[in-house]
């Protein structure tokens, strides 16, 4: 989906999402985040990427084009490109494979080697191909049933290609057990990196903290306001595998 929304297009940076108003009226009463896919600043348009999951994202499949779109954002903090790396991965999950295009292109452009991991359950769900082929040094698939790619889980694919050659920093998003279990790995590796956390978030700003996660220290910290990028080091370690 792209909307224009100039003034967010110019601000906007890898891993910060907006928070959408997805019907009319007051249902879905409760806002939906999502990632920013990309950003085409001079056109001054953002474009989401979803998955029809529930009444929110149902609601967006109606709208229509010229329609307006009740958009709050940029929000959160987003992923950053240190200084001095020229070779990083992108670990993605499902959806949560969303703002790591963004995070692509920027790399591309500032001159980043990227090497991209994408997995989903079925084959369907490894989004835009196409697009990824065009920002990736080196693209891997990985299908849970097998119907695309590696069999199994990403980060089981990542942990094979791990133990021949390593990258600069990891860069993830996907669900939560996918972020903890490359927590593990990349410390045992001696890499550093980044992770995009997904939760359930009601207001997006921090008021009703609701989307607190409990990081490896014991703290807990609110997904909206304090992430939703944590460093890999922080976020507490947990296999996803079976």
């Amino acid at each position: 989906m792209a909307v224009r929304l100039p003034q967010v297009a110019v601000a906007a940076r890898p891993g910060q999402f907006v928070h959408v108003r997805c019907g009319a009226g007051l249902w879905p009463l409760l806002r939906r985040p999502f990632s920013l896919f990309a950003v085409d600043r001079e056109a001054g348009e953002i474009r989401l990427v979803y998955q029809v999951k529930g009444t929110g994202t149902l609601a967006l499949t109606k709208k229509q084009p010229g329609e307006e779109l009740d958009v709050m954002g940029p929000l959160g903090l987003g992923f950053p490109l240190e200084p001095g790396l020229r070779k990083i991965w992108l670990v993605g999950g499902g959806v949560g494979m969303a703002p790591l295009y963004f995070l692509a292109r920027e790399a591309a452009a500032s001159g980043l080697t990227c090497d991209v991991f994408l997995g989903a359950v079925t084959a369907a769900g490894l989004l835009h191909q196409e697009l990824w082929r065009g920002v990736a040094a080196r693209l891997e698939l990985a299908t849970e049933d097998g119907t695309a790619g590696h069999k199994g889980v990403v980060t089981d694919l990542v942990e094979t290609v791990l133990r021949g050659n390593r990258p600069a920093a990891i860069y993830a998003c996907g669900p939560l057990g996918m972020s903890r279990r490359l927590a593990v790995m990349a410390a045992a590796a001696g890499v550093t990196g980044y992770a995009s956390l997904e939760s359930r978030m009601a207001c997006g700003v921090g008021a009703c903290q609701g989307c607190a996660v409990r990081l490896k220290d014991g703290s807990y910290r609110l997904v909206c306001r304090d992430g939703p990028v944590f460093r890999l080091e922080e976020v507490e370690g947990e296999p996803d595998g079976p």
